[in-house]
């Protein structure tokens, strides 16, 4: 049953990814926009109408997305075998798919919050799949930093309602000359930034590989993390020339910058490569803070392409090394599982932008745009020395796999013998190998004519020369360090700039610590006074004067005075 189910499904995303990209490619070809509307409910005079928005951008992103989908499902057919619920994932990754598609076909900021809310509340379900602790804690991490996001969306909802309707795509002409929309690009810039995990809300992407690795490969590579890269691309005529473009891009400079040194002292295999999906994230963010939309959107689909596979080799070596993830147990794995490793290698060169594979074309293009756009030394700084470490941590992982002696049990059974893993390994190999070319020729149809003079041209093989050479001196160097200065960057760089920290420990006793004062203040303070308790002594005092009142106690007083009154005055006149 377990196996049908995989297949069908598997077969079904691949034909729908299929159909998505041939109709992407006909839209290219005749520059085509379909609106689609579908009145749901009409009642008097008031309608409820769902619209569907299709263009080049959305067909080709679903088409990426469902064909990674499709495969991810396939290769859970193996990894989640043994797994006793294993059509509940099916059906939560099927689920989370849909969150996606949903978000990407809407025009509309309601249906858009539908897809964005599905996101993170099915991530919550599969961050948590394995139910301990640790699970626990990173789901918790990563639902309440993307609450922040979405109440974002939802403030950027209340604010549309000043134009008239919640379609955006009305109003893209307004957003380059309406000085308010300043206030809807804020809010929706802060959305993107948690989905895409931009500092200071790094801290839950890295948590988040406590769920399967099937779910990582799908996540981290083209639905959950790219949802706010994607929302970026359809308001991006809403962030150019304005103070909102220049702090995107530095705050994903600098994300792109932290991710790329946290990886280089970084253990945990899933870890690393989630780092690095984060620092490729900055990059797209970046470029969407320069202007280049087009641009954002080549490096998004060719990203997701071997990032994906890097996971499913990930979770295939993960298998067969008894669920260990700390690459220094591996090494020498060439001998015992050299497709596996052949196909990680592609990942990390691709990553690398390695030429003639898929990040190569993206990449190269970025950086030569960058070299060719007025950018500041600081920016220019991050920009390269980002794009140098990406080398680093790759050459560190490629080392750790191939190069370095086993360090694992005594006895130990190493293999690439599991036929589908294999299978779904190697589609998104050759995707990895051919894509880049392939949408290149598909989005850039006119020529780019980039013109570099002197050390310009040879601007980005130094710098990957000089990532290669950091590497080696941030490993082999550390002999060389004391104890101490080497740990204390060890654990400042691993950390995320203590990004954790302040995401969980900090924040908890912080809002603790105001929950208390709050509760001491109010609670048993003013609004006691003023509230419960106060209006239950206010009560009791009015209730007591009423009783004296009903009975009659003002006659007998009365009547008592005047008695005492009549003794006084006659004891007096007697007297007197």
């Amino acid at each position: 049953m377990k196996i049908y189910i995989c297949m069908m499904f598997s077969f079904y995303l691949l034909i729908c990814s299929l159909i998505f990209m041939g109709l992407g490619l006909n839209f290219i070809n005749l520059n085509l926009i379909y609106i689609m509307e579908w009145e749901i409910i009409s009642l008097n005079s008031v309608s409820v109408n769902m619209l569907l928005y299709l263009d080049w951008i959305a067909l080709m992103f679903m088409g990426v997305v469902l064909l990674i989908s499709s495969s991810v499902v396939f290769y859970s057919w193996s990894y989640m075998g043994a797994d006793f619920n294993m059509n509940r994932f099916i059906l939560l990754v099927l689920l989370f798919v849909f969150s996606m598609m949903m978000m990407i076909i809407s025009p509309n900021l309601i249906s858009i919050l539908l897809g964005w809310d599905g996101l993170g509340l099915v991530s919550f379900c599969l961050v948590i799949y394995y139910q301990n602790s640790k699970s626990f804690n990173s789901g918790m991490l990563t639902v309440m930093s993307n609450r922040v996001g979405d109440v974002m969306l939802l403030m950027s909802i209340a604010w549309m309602l000043n134009y008239g309707s919640w379609n955006f795509m009305v109003y893209l002409d307004l957003f380059k000359n309406d000085k308010e929309m300043f206030m809807i690009g804020a809010l929706i810039i802060m959305a993107a930034m948690t989905k895409s995990a931009q500092i200071p809300f790094s801290s839950w992407l890295p948590a988040a590989m406590a769920a399967p690795t099937p779910v990582s490969a799908l996540v981290h590579s083209s639905t959950l993390v790219t949802a706010g890269v994607y929302l970026l691309v359809r308001f991006s005529e809403l962030i150019n020339s304005s103070v909102l473009s220049d702090i995107l891009l530095m705050v994903a400079c600098m994300t792109m910058f932290m991710s790329g040194v946290a990886a280089n002292f970084e253990f945990d295999l899933k870890k690393i490569i989630a780092l690095s999906t984060l620092s490729q994230l900055g990059l797209m963010m970046s470029i969407l803070g320069l202007g280049m939309k087009n641009l954002t959107f080549f490096h998004l689909l060719s990203h997701a392409l071997f990032k994906s596979m890097l996971f499913m080799c990930a979770g295939l070596i993960i298998h067969n090394m008894k669920n260990i993830q700390d690459i220094r147990f591996m090494g020498n794995m060439i001998k015992f599982m050299p497709l596996v490793c052949i196909n990680l290698n592609i990942g990390n060169l691709a990553l690398c932008g390695f030429p003639f594979l898929a990040g190569f074309y993206s990449k190269d293009l970025i950086l030569e745009k960058c070299l060719m756009t007025n950018l500041n030394w600081l920016i220019f700084f991050f920009f390269f020395f980002s794009t140098g470490l990406t080398v680093s941590y790759s050459v560190r992982l490629m080392y750790f796999n191939m190069l370095s002696d086993i360090n694992f049990y005594s006895l130990y059974l190493f293999n690439d013998n599991d036929k589908i893993m294999i299978s779904s390994i190697m589609i998104m190999m050759v995707l990895s190998v051919l894509g880049g070319s392939m949408l290149m020729w598909i989005l850039f149809f006119n020529v780019n004519l980039i013109y570099l003079m002197g050390l310009m041209q040879n601007m980005i093989l130094i710098v990957l020369i000089m990532g290669l050479m950091m590497g080696g001196i941030i490993f082999f160097q550390k002999k060389n360090l004391s104890y101490n200065s080497y740990m204390k960057v060890f654990y400042f760089s691993s950390k995320m700039w203590f990004l954790v920290e302040m995401s969980t420990i900090l924040v908890s006793q912080i809002f603790m610590f105001l929950g208390v004062k709050f509760n001491k203040f109010n609670e048993y303070g003013w609004l006691e006074k003023m509230g419960g308790q106060g209006l239950y002594n206010l009560f009791m005092n009015y209730n007591m004067n009423m009783k004296l009142l009903n009975i009659n106690f003002v006659k007998s007083y009365l009547v008592s005075f005047f008695i005492w009154f009549m003794l006084l005055f006659i004891v007096y006149v007697m007297f007197n």
